[in-house]
């Protein structure tokens, strides 16, 4: 193998959000992790409560958003298709 071509590698400290940290190797001096084996739903037991309410009240605000703007078009073309008719009938009556 040659030498001088691969990193150094040595203790690494990992720290999570939650605020655990333990040792391990690799070749970064410092890792942040957002979730880690002490806090992680799987390692507990516990189940953690996604706020699922706050995005389906997003979702549905865009869908009604969604709506309005189809039916807005669909005006638009409606009004758009009437307005030649209007002036075919202004030339049957000259």
């Amino acid at each position: 193998m040659k030498k001088d071509i691969h990193p150094k590698y040595g203790k690494t400290t990992v720290k999570c959000a939650c605020g655990a940290t333990f040792e391990t190797g690799s070749t970064q001096p410092e890792i942040q992790v957002e979730i880690c084996s002490s806090c992680h739903p799987f390692f507990t037991g516990t189940q953690k409560l996604v706020d699922t309410a706050g995005r389906v009240d997003k979702f549905k605000a865009k869908m009604i958003k969604a709506e309005a703007l189809k039916k807005e078009k669909a005006e638009k073309a409606a009004a758009k298709k009437a307005k030649p008719a209007k002036k075919e009938e202004k030339k049957e009556d000259k």
